[in-house]
């Protein structure tokens, strides 16, 4: 507060006095102070400078309406105080009177224009009133005037760290620290603006000079555990808060990353209590209940876990994510009235940009390519909100040998690995070197010994930074580094985001463009992605000759089919299977279903069985369609082989829409069983029917789901023909494109070499098709 004794008409009482006064105020006297100046007003009501003071006073005791009648009082006697209208400033910021505030400001500059205090503040109050840019120039004036005015430089860091000037933020708060190096909020704030450059290392030792110079100090403590979680150093990061909440129990924000850490490490109980404890504070907590509700999806709790984002959704503070959450737990439980309620809002939430949907999950929902390229958009976007630095910053060079880096979450017991396992080891060594970049986890299997053997280097990075991981790949000098995850579980954007490799590819995990400025190729092939559907792509479309799908012919089946009665199928029934996860199965294509199972006497459906609730609402769709719940029946979990085996007990396979089967696909025609597909317009709805044409059948292929119905009913009804189409899947096996992986092995190279190439000559992405390789 500026706290001046300005010259009063009438010098009575003494001077003397409020000096006296002001003096025992500025050196925190306050109860000598506001004596003596209360002892002066009764002498003389209106001595201006005893109100301002004593105003002032009373603001610092917390009595900030009283102080600002008595200031203005004051300035009804003495309208030319610049320093009185830059006090009324602070008093009317304390109350959040922002706009009165900075009226007060413009009033105290138009009396003095290099009133340090006065710019500084009004720059406060317009970042307030989100009025940013104002605000810099305000601090500016003051820095012109000071250039080391701490309280400007630090707010001026402040504010630009708000537009996302992260750099220019961190030089104003690296300018102030030259001036007070051991200040706990500077500190604080340059490891806040380090841990938005993704500098997550430097952010951390900023935090620690302030945890030496306060070992309690709480801000610290929770801004360095959330440093620690981003280098994934979990064990540290959970320690770290719980000193935070050593010194603060009752701290939502750091219960709610504690929650985060916990979840992530799969004490999925545990992180449920940390969020239950952070709401339980407060309760409208957007982000607690947002991740609640994750955790709950994750243990398969889907009623509940919906539930949660309801409330999610209705806090006062939606959080972004809570949309796209809710909308998935409908499709999970197959809950049609909520996923109609939900699909007739998806076109507001992605082009009104209302929420963040998730790019996977709508396509579970919409077979539109143009609103899959708008989410994937607004998706990259919100979670990496700030390029970073390039790693890979033009420069050219020469390996030896072309260097691939496949990098995945999924290198385990994953649909992925199965598909593409006997690639990586059918890659022609004489002329590429592959190397392999795990975040996802050990899960000790056979096909994870099998994928770490199958390339010549490889590096389980899950616990490391993004940025860690996209300094690993610049320092190996990959040529191309292949995202096999996009969207899916596990994601891992941001490492492509830091553009580690000069060519940098989309395949195989995500089925759709991912529409960061990043990535320069998908992978696909003429049916999956016509370059009719180039304007819907943010990447260059690669066809590949055949199918875009790697596929693996080692791939066991178990010696030992189940019995039918193993499999709690009727043993005369004519079975329909669909192994797609229920997700998939939308209330069109049950509608066909039912009225197959209608047709086709003694049949049954035979689904992957769901521990979400999806198994009881089908059951409950099909009584509503006259269909006896008991027709449709649930297959468990097994092992893959012994899955595989058991696709010799279904009769015909049942495709989805709009989002296709697509390693089951393969799992299918592997064993010999026909599968009915309906082509869609995305890549989603299009795999399937690309499988199929490689496989040689293309007559399993139906444009809309009339025909779709159509086939199956035929073929269902007609023995000898489903005979012979079985029969013809299992000749063409060992012929057709679909399952010759040294073929598909050649042809992707040839697309590596194609888009080396390009870059060599300093050319631009663009599109192009593979040459068929005999």
């Amino acid at each position: 507060m500026t706290r001046s004794a300005n010259s009063s008409a009438t010098v009575n009482p003494p001077q003397s006095i409020i000096r006296q006064a002001a003096t025992a105020h500025q050196q925190g006297r306050l109860d000598e102070a506001e004596r003596l100046y209360t002892h002066i007003l009764k002498e003389q009501r209106d001595h201006f400078d005893a109100l301002h003071l004593l105003g002032v006073l009373m603001h610092q005791r917390g009595r900030s309406e009283e102080g600002l009648g008595l200031i203005a009082r004051a300035l009804a006697i003495n309208a030319r105080s610049a320093d009185a209208y830059a006090n009324q400033g602070r008093v009317l910021a304390v109350l959040q009177r922002h706009q009165e505030a900075l009226a007060s400001y413009d009033l105290a500059l138009a009396l003095k224009p290099d009133h340090l205090e006065a710019l500084v503040h009004r720059g406060n109050a317009l970042h307030e009133l989100k009025r940013s840019a104002e605000a810099l120039t305000s601090y500016d004036h003051a820095l012109a005037l000071r250039p080391n005015y701490a309280d400007a430089l630090n707010n001026r860091g402040v504010v630009l760290q708000g537009l996302r000037r992260y750099d220019e933020a961190l030089a104003s708060f690296d300018h102030v620290l030259a001036l007070l190096p051991n200040n706990t909020n500077l500190l604080i704030n340059r490891g806040n603006a380090l841990a938005e450059l993704k500098r997550f290392e430097e952010a951390l030792a900023s935090y620690d000079r302030v945890i030496a110079l306060q070992p309690d100090h709480v801000d610290a403590l929770y801004n360095r555990g959330k440093a620690l979680k981003e280098l994934r150093r979990y064990d540290e990061a959970l320690e770290t808060y719980d000193r935070a909440l050593a010194v603060r129990p009752n701290y939502p924000e750091a219960l709610n990353n504690t929650g985060s850490i916990l979840w992530g490490m799969k004490r999925l109980d545990e992180a449920l209590a940390r969020y239950d404890h952070a709401i339980a504070l407060r309760p409208d907590y957007a982000d607690a209940l947002y991740n609640r509700a994750g955790v709950l999806k994750e243990m398969k709790r889907l009623d509940e876990a919906l539930a949660g984002y309801d409330l999610a959704l209705s806090a006062e503070t939606v959080h972004p994510l809570a949309f796209s959450g809710a909308a998935d737990c409908a499709i999970k439980l197959c809950d049609w009235d909520k996923r109609a309620l939900f699909g007739s809002d998806l076109n507001e939430h992605v082009r009104g940009k209302k929420s963040i949907v998730s790019p996977f999950l709508l396509l579970g929902y919409r077979d539109d390519p143009k609103l899959q390229l708008q989410c994937a958009k607004n998706y990259i976007d919100y979670i990496v909100p700030a390029p970073p630095q390039p790693i890979w910053n033009g420069q050219t060079w020469r390996n030896d040998k072309l260097r691939v880096a496949y990098v995945s979450g999924d290198f385990n017991s994953h649909p992925v690995a199965f598909l593409a396992a006997e690639l990586f080891e059918k890659h022609d060594r004489s002329k590429f070197e592959f190397i392999g970049i795990s975040f996802g986890m050990d899960d000790g299997s056979e096909m994870r010994r099998r994928l770490v053997a199958a390339f010549d280097r490889f590096y389980d990075v899950r616990s490391i930074s993004d940025s860690t991981v996209a300094k690993l790949l610049g320092e190996l000098q990959a040529d191309i580094a292949i995202d096999l995850t996009g969207y899916t579980q596990n994601e891992r954007p941001a490492i492509f985001a830091h553009r580690p490799a000069p060519i940098q590819v989309n395949y195989l995990g995500y089925p759709g463009t991912m529409g960061a400025p990043f990535i320069d190729y998908v992978i696909a092939d003429k049916i999956v992605a016509p370059f009719e559907l180039q304007p819907h792509f943010s990447e260059k479309i690669v066809h590949l000759p055949d199918c875009y799908q790697a596929n693996d012919t080692k791939r066991k089946i178990a010696a030992r089919a189940p019995t039918r009665q193993e499999a709690g199928l009727p043993d005369q029934a004519f079975v329909f299977c669909c192994f797609n996860n229920s997700w998939k199965i939308t209330p069109e294509v049950f509608d066909v279903w039912m009225r197959l199972l209608h047709q086709v006497e003694d049949s049954v459906l035979w689904l992957l069985s769901d521990k979400g609730g999806a198994g009881r609402n089908l059951r409950a769709q099909a009584q509503r369609h006259g269909i006896d719940p008991s027709r449709i029946v649930f297959a468990s979990q097994m092992p893959p082989d012994e899955h595989l085996a058991r696709h010799a007990l279904a009769d015909l396979f049942l495709d989805t829409l709009p989002y296709n089967a697509h390693t089951t696909a393969s799992d299918a025609l592997w064993t010999g069983l026909p599968l009915v597909t309906c082509i869609g317009v995305a890549v989603a709805g299009r795999v399937a029917a690309s499988i199929l044409h490689a496989a040689s059948v293309p007559e399993l292929i139906t444009a809309n789901l009339a025909e779709y119905e159509g086939l199956a009913l035929k073929l269902a009804k007609d023995p000898a023909r489903l005979a012979a189409m079985r029969a013809k899947l299992v000749r063409n096996r060992d012929t057709c494109a679909l399952f010759n992986t040294d073929r598909f092995a050649r042809h992707i190279e040839a697309a590596f070499v194609t888009m080396w190439e390009t870059w060599q000559r300093g050319e631009k992405p663009k599109s192009f098709s593979v040459e068929p390789i005999d």
